[in-house]
């Protein structure tokens, strides 16, 4: 079969490794089909481009997958659009977060043939194999499709329990050039970066976390080496970005990777997301010894009264006590917070603000979003049952307009009041990260002018 995989444009100017098309691609290519990846993404082409391209070249199938979000959701609409309107239009598969927890919404609204639910490695080939051989639909767990003017919704399929049985992502299939320009935090700009995979899942159930799959599913340390060996030889890559929801899923599997990253003598640089219950001084310390120099912590709030409404597993004293820890060994601590959910109010935003004010180390700009009932999500189970959101039309055509903006209220602050506090502590977190980077380059020059550095490359340099 010939099979197109589109690579949607966020755009950016150089966007992000496209993950969870580059694992189908793998099982696809394995499985004998000819697989083309539409790279949008790096071409920045517009979204009528598609039906040109499909147009011009005969494809069996064509795939797209989106994670939840008021962009991404506009995105595949303009998509399908394209692909519904070419003259020899190929059997339309959807797939990813997006669409997995209400498929029946999304196959109504881009008309799209099939949806993908949840992991797709197992679920694409068959699929397309029962398509192929004309085999009954309602046969293939883990899919809705259309039938008709219905949509059907099969059973789901069980979790690959074995995830180092999946091939690696396709990497030959993509343009490797263009994507490892996306340096992560505290790369030089001659550092080559790639994201990597060390496990799927997550042990916690945070309210607001849309992920579907229950527990986590970690990688063996052999296989996640054996992968950064890879984009080393082939690609020079020399940083690593760990992408999934938690590497640091417990204090005895970090040691044993980083044990085994110092053994491999891997000499990379990398960066994940971490849990600040695991940040120990001995974990930190051998992460450090590894490679590592940023961890992003999702704290989410700075009140053990709403860490506990949103089920984060935290309390305030871990927070405290896990970011001086990681400050104290070398590594770049990455603070999220959120507001807006089950018993934020003034107060527990001003003390979030002011956690940030006094341990951001501005490697990024840090502000304080709304949190969002993604579909999928507990919070949006919660929204639906106490009448804030009405179903997932309702959250994707007139509730969630902007991240950045209150899609649901869950506080009993007015919409207006909620909107004015945040831009309050916002304005205070924007003027101090562009105080420090202004210092920072006052800096340069004294260095530069005073000192006689001539290591100093330019002001203006990118």
């Amino acid at each position: 079969m010939r099979i197109l995989l589109i690579a949607y444009d966020n755009e950016m100017f150089i966007n992000f490794f496209p993950q969870g098309i580059a694992y189908v691609a793998a099982v696809l290519k394995s499985a004998g089909h000819f697989v083309e990846i539409y790279n949008q993404d790096m071409h920045h082409y517009p979204d009528e481009s598609v039906t040109e391209h499909l147009n011009r070249n005969h494809y069996d199938f064509v795939g797209i997958g989106v994670i939840g979000g008021y962009y991404q959701y506009r995105k595949l609409l303009s998509l399908s659009q394209a692909i519904n309107d070419a003259k020899n239009r190929p059997f339309f598969i959807i797939g990813g977060h997006g669409p997995s927890p209400e498929p029946e919404y999304f196959l109504k609204k881009t008309n799209a043939d099939a949806a993908v639910i949840g992991e797709g490695e197992q679920t694409i080939l068959e699929l397309i194999d029962a398509v192929d051989k004309n085999i009954d639909l309602h046969t293939v767990s883990g899919i809705a499709f259309r039938d008709g003017d219905e949509v059907v919704v099969n059973n789901r399929r069980a979790l690959i329990e074995d995830v180092d049985s999946i091939p690696l992502p396709a990497y030959d299939l993509f343009p490797m050039e263009y994507y490892r320009l996306k340096q992560p935090v505290y790369s030089k700009k001659t550092d080559f970066g790639m994201r990597v995979l060390s496990g799927r899942g997550c042990k916690f159930k945070c309210n607001f976390c849309y992920r579907m799959d229950k527990g986590f599913r970690p990688r063996s340390e052999e296989a996640i080496v054996e992968e950064i060996q890879l984009l080393k030889k082939d690609y020079a890559i020399n940083t690593i970005s760990f992408t999934d929801e938690l590497l640091m899923s417990s204090e005895d599997r970090v040691i044993r990777l980083c044990e085994l990253f110092i053994k491999q003598n891997l000499n990379i640089n990398w960066d994940c997301n971490g849990r600040l219950n695991y940040a120990k001084p001995r974990v930190l310390q051998m992460m450090k010894r590894a490679g590592c120099r940023f961890i992003n912590y999702g704290i989410e709030a700075f009140d053990d009264q709403v860490l506990k409404n949103m089920n984060k597993a935290l309390t305030t004293k871990q927070i405290i006590r896990g970011t001086e820890e990681t400050i104290k060994v070398g590594i770049s601590p990455g603070l999220n917070i959120i507001f807006g959910n089950i018993g934020d109010n003034e107060e527990t935003l001003s003390k979030g603000a002011e956690f940030l004010m006094k341990y951001d180390d501005c490697a990024y700009l840090r502000t304080i979003r709304p949190v969002t009932p993604y579909p999928g999500s507990p919070l949006y189970y919660y929204a639906i049952e106490k009448g804030l959101l009405k179903d997932v039309e309702d959250f994707y055509e007139n509730k969630h307009t902007n991240s950045d903006l209150l899609a649901v209220n869950f506080t009993e602050l007015s919409d207006e009041k909620l909107h004015s506090l945040l831009f309050s502590v916002n304005k205070k977190l924007i003027s101090r990260y562009y105080n420090i980077l202004a210092d920072r380059a006052i800096e340069s020059a004294e260095r530069l002018y005073l000192q006689g550095d001539t290591e100093f490359r330019g002001f203006r340099q990118t």
